[in-house]
């Protein structure tokens, strides 16, 4: 049971789980005067179905990944050792006809069949992914944070937009657009995110013949880049929060502590970051902020709701 956790990655299935039903009951549900299309059962399925496609993509992954992982992280190798490639293989078709099915099912229930198809786009993306986008320069690291992103974004295609009226359509478009704004930050620190560990895996990569941003330049460049690139999430956090956060001080608080201090903090040790122990504690460090962010809904919606 343990092997199968492994090789569908379950910690990262359970943020994404976590993220959708934070969205849905911690934010949606506690907006006064919208009706949202789906059931909370339909919505658990719309959950489940995100979940068993993300899952199926992260064990073709695992599955295309065998050589680099023997080099990068020898301990994590599950394919070829206690799950069988054909295993695997069955376990990737399985999870991932089950997802699309339920997007399918969900589809017609909200009178979109048409909609549909973004599951069918999604599989079919995380598959060439593994199998070939994966070795393309910056090509892997943008489907790989798009992932959670569309997790985000799913969200409003099927809970909210189906729901507009005239009635309803500013409130509508407004809780849209924060779920975009989220879903762009998930993007941005996951973006990050992949780069650090291409840095952390570059042996088992170079050794693979991939061409990551740390082969490309080097590992001193690579670093220096996303040295960089810490900026934008951190500019970004500041102009969201003096945009539209000023009035809620629990949320002010909570923001510099467990999201603008930690990027401060990672900002500084990526500079001087040359190991791989460095590497893999600054991508932890991430997915930690990554929580935070998402957390941030809860936050904002309790401080908006007791401070009225």
């Amino acid at each position: 049971m343990l092997n199968f956790l492994k090789l569908i990655r379950y910690q990262n299935l359970i943020m994404i789980a976590l993220m959708q039903l934070l969205f849905r009951y911690g934010f949606l549900k506690q907006q006064s005067g919208i009706a949202l299309a789906l059931s909370d059962f339909q919505y658990l399925l719309l959950v489940l179905a995100t979940v068993c496609i993300a899952a199926g993509g992260f064990v073709i992954n695992n599955i295309m990944d065998q050589e680099t992982d023997s080099i990068s992280k020898p301990d994590a190798v599950v394919v070829g050792r206690s799950i069988s490639e054909t295993m695997a293989y069955n376990i990737y078709i399985a999870v991932t006809v089950l997802g699309v099915g339920i997007g399918f099912y969900l589809s017609n229930i909200i009178g979109k069949a048409s909609f549909s198809t973004l599951f069918i786009v999604i599989a079919a993306t995380l598959y060439l992914y593994a199998t070939s986008l994966k070795q393309s320069l910056l090509i892997g690291n943008i489907i790989v944070a798009l992932l959670l992103s569309v997790s985000v974004i799913i969200i409003g295609v099927f809970d909210l937009y189906p729901a507009i009226n005239d009635g309803n359509q500013a409130q509508m478009s407004v809780l849209f657009q924060i779920l975009l704004d989220y879903a762009l930050f998930a993007f941005i620190i996951n973006f990050i995110r992949e780069i650090v560990k291409d840095l952390e895996d570059m042996d088992g990569d170079y050794n693979a013949g991939m061409s990551t941003l740390p082969i490309v330049l080097g590992k001193a460049r690579a670093t220096k880049v996303v040295f960089a690139l810490a900026f934008i999430p951190v500019l970004a956090l500041i102009y969201y929060i003096n945009k539209n956060l000023l009035g809620l001080q629990f949320v002010l608080y909570y923001a510099l502590l467990c999201i603008l201090g930690p990027l401060l903090y990672f900002i500084i040790k990526i500079w001087s970051a040359k190991t791989k122990t460095e590497f893999r504690f600054l991508s932890s460090l991430l997915k930690i902020i990554l929580l935070f962010g998402i957390l941030s809904i809860v936050v904002i919606t309790l401080n908006m709701k007791y401070n009225a």
